[in-house]
């Protein structure tokens, strides 16, 4: 099952749960703002990252540069602490499922999320759309 960690007011977080809906991918949301992220799940997103924090929190937003803090000087501890107190310093919107992640919306890279069946399927579909075409 996929997790959409979302903000209802992020126009990419709707973007995803619209492309999900219409691909028929089962997925349960998550509202970072009215409900943090429990410690767990956020270690489990930090599990998935590549660059720890800095793929996952958004230090172009407003509420990052008020701040004015040094995330590298913070411990884990006082990271999740931080993204519990304001978690629109996350980047939106983050699929998560027990294999992979996604932060943002990119078309190409969410279709990692459709079961290998749909995407034969689809592959099929595209094959004989060109073949009638060609």
């Amino acid at each position: 099952m996929i997790t959409l960690f979302l903000s209802p007011s992020c126009t990419s977080c709707r973007k995803a749960r619209a492309w999900l809906t219409k691909h028929e991918v089962p997925f349960q949301e998550h509202n970072i703002i009215t409900s943090p992220l429990s410690r767990e799940e956020l270690m489990s997103i930090l599990s998935f990252t590549e660059n720890g924090t800095e793929d996952i929190i958004s230090t172009r937003s407003k509420v990052f540069q008020k701040l004015d803090i040094d995330v590298d000087k913070m411990s884990i501890s006082e990271l999740i602490q931080l993204i519990a107190d304001n978690p629109s310093l996350l980047r939106r919107p983050i699929l998560l499922d027990k294999k992979r992640m996604q932060i943002g919306f990119n078309e190409d890279e969410i279709r990692a999320f459709l079961s290998r069946d749909y995407r034969r399927h689809e592959l099929r579909q595209a094959t004989i759309r060109a073949e009638i075409e060609g």
